[in-house]
């Protein structure tokens, strides 16, 4: 896309015409540390099914079961590159500045009874052989259906945007529900919702249960999918998901949904069947319409590996 040797624009005016911050172009990736790639593996395998594990826990999890010495600063490092948060209650000493819009979690003030009502996100650790990347998926709140996905190699705010837009290309919710995630609480990101005239809802400080849909399906994915192969590259991995999230979609069964596909309830909006035990009061809008359309990424040209 960029031409180095054009004559007539130059690449500073480039970069500022594809809004693209000149640096990157530039920028060469450092070989990744792989013992720092091991040990987020391991992290990776114990959070998935220990989250409430926090660091001096992870620490000793490290020491006791793979014989690893770690500082407990390296692996706050690592946690926080890869996006984890352990699950506990946190003391309220101070109140954060005010550096973003803050919205209220609206889950528990509406029934969720058809599809296009709630959609939620989020993002996760994906382990390749010799680096990783980040996964972000759009789901149904009501039928799990999983609207779209995308892939990156940084915590940018951009991948999340192309898979919002993949996803409303397919239909629209009346809420949008996530973490307060930086890539969710970000201007364009934040604008794209309400420019589609969605309600805007954010699970609590310290309250990943919120949005324990969400954290289930990394769950799912990890375990069906992640752990049981080792992804050459980004490539590799989107070729992967691509085929795991067509069978999870439109192939595997689910309890929570009355033993269907989740495309089936998606695309039939049947709830008589769900017997769903949370309903409260109604919104007084009527769910958005539906399109017919399949999960899918838009990775472009952010396919690669990141820092150790």
């Amino acid at each position: 896309m960029m031409e180095r040797n054009n004559k007539h624009i130059s690449v500073r005016r480039q970069c500022e015409l594809l809004d693209v911050n000149r640096s990157r172009l530039y920028y060469s990736a450092s070989v990744i540390n792989q013992e720092n790639l091991r040990i987020m593996n391991l992290i990776d395998v114990e959070f998935t099914e220990h989250p409430f594990t926090g660091v001096d826990r992870m620490v000793e999890f490290l020491r006791r079961q793979h014989r690893l010495i770690v500082n407990h600063k390296r692996i706050r490092r690592l946690m926080r590159k890869m996006g984890l948060m352990a699950i506990y209650p946190k003391p309220r000493t101070s109140c954060p500045a005010l550096v973003y819009m803050k919205y209220p979690c609206l889950l528990k003030t509406i029934a969720i009874d058809a599809p296009d009502i709630v959609w939620c996100s989020d993002i996760t650790y994906i382990r390749l052989k010799g680096g990783f990347m980040y996964l972000v998926a759009i789901m149904d709140y009501f039928s799990r259906y999983v609207l779209s996905w995308s892939v990156s190699n940084s915590l940018e705010s951009l991948f999340c945007l192309d898979a919002l837009d993949d996803a409303l290309s397919l239909s629209s919710p009346q809420i949008f529900h996530s973490d307060q995630g930086k890539q969710y609480t970000s201007t364009k990101f934040v604008g794209a919702l309400q420019a589609g005239g969605i309600r805007i809802s954010m699970s609590g400080k310290g309250r990943a249960f919120d949005n324990i849909l969400a954290e289930r399906l990394w769950r799912t994915v990890k375990y069906e999918e992640v752990y049981l192969r080792e992804y050459a590259d980004g490539h590799d991995l989107i070729g992967s998901l691509r085929r795991y999230f067509d069978y999870y979609n439109n192939h595997r069964p689910h309890s929570s949904v009355g033993y269907k596909t989740p495309a089936e309830v998606y695309y039939a909006g049947d709830a008589a069947s769900l017997r769903l035990s949370s309903l409260v009061a109604p919104l007084s809008e009527a769910a958005g319409t539906v399109k017919i359309g399949t999960a899918y990424t838009k990775y472009k040209d952010n396919i690669g590996l990141d820092n150790g």
